[in-house]
């Protein structure tokens, strides 16, 4: 009853990863993801979304059932904010107990060359921050969606049709993160000052977590499109924002992005509450 699921599973993933392959040797032979201007990540990210239309193509000759309808607002909405909420906490508690300092001025020397005010710092950091909130996630759309498209549009609702919500986020979790760990590992997508091995494992952890927030929007709302909003809220607001504004200690690296004890503590609340909301949801008809 399952083998066509399993199979859309299978072709998705090898194609993907054959497909990854290609810009993991070019960026790790480079160093950097910033290489060519970070155009190479941008064509890895939509490597998944790729993948995920050629298997849809393969095996129902139409792309539809992959989750292009938006959906309700209030799932767009709840995706947008998720990282905001964990961002203002881990960051927040960094600040206050002096873990890292705020602002960092290596930051504001940047925000006063294009922030054209003579208001307070304050004012010109919300000015900042308020900028990249809205156009700063509307255009990492561009990029989240196209990873969402394949792990979302296709690969999760074909393991939510073979097994549990719990199993299916584990299962795609896990692979999520092994998919990242060439750039993690061979290149710099990681906090400078940060041990690889800390990394990977803090980077597992809080992945391994907001994936379930990922896998409970997307099936929840019928839609990929809070999963996108979702991916790009958090590169957003993580990587543009609250990294940029802390100042950091020996420890801060420990503690903050996507390589901290502060995020992966994140996840892990977040997998509490949304597994124990997976329970809830249907088996997907295969």
């Amino acid at each position: 009853m399952h083998s066509k699921p399993i199979k859309k599973i299978i072709t998705f993933l090898t194609i993907t990863f054959v497909l990854s392959t290609i810009f993991y040797a070019l960026i790790i032979h480079a160093g950097t993801l910033q290489v060519y201007g970070g155009i190479l990540v941008m064509g890895l990210m939509w490597v998944p979304g790729i993948s995920g239309i050629i298997t849809q193509l393969i095996f129902e000759r139409t792309l539809r059932g992959m989750g292009w309808k938006l959906g309700k607002f209030k799932y767009l909405l709840l995706a947008y904010f998720i990282p905001l909420v964990y961002c203002l906490v881990v960051y927040g508690i960094t600040w206050l107990s002096g873990l890292g300092g705020v602002p960092n001025p290596e930051l504001m020397a940047q925000i006063n060359s294009v922030v054209s005010t003579t208001a307070s710092p304050l004012v010109k950091i919300l000015i900042y921050s308020a900028n990249l909130a809205v156009f700063g996630v509307v255009s990492g759309l561009l990029s989240g969606a196209g990873e969402e498209i394949g792990w979302r549009g296709l690969f999760v609702p074909e393991l939510a049709k073979v097994t549990s919500f719990g199993k299916a986020s584990l299962i795609s979790g896990l692979i999520w993160v092994f998919w990242h760990l060439p750039l993690i590992l061979f290149a710099d997508y990681s906090l400078p000052g940060v041990p690889k091995w800390f990394a990977v494992v803090m980077f597992t952890i809080m992945v391994l977590g907001i994936n379930t927030a990922f896998n409970w929007l997307r099936l929840k709302s019928g839609s990929l499109w809070p999963s996108a909003l979702l991916h790009s809220s958090h590169n957003v607001f993580v990587q543009m924002v609250f990294t940029p504004l802390t100042l950091q200690t020996a420890i801060t690296p420990f503690i903050i992005d996507e390589f901290g004890a502060g995020l992966a503590i994140a996840g892990i609340i977040l997998a509490v509450i949304f597994l124990w909301l997976g329970k809830r949801l249907p088996l997907l008809q295969s």
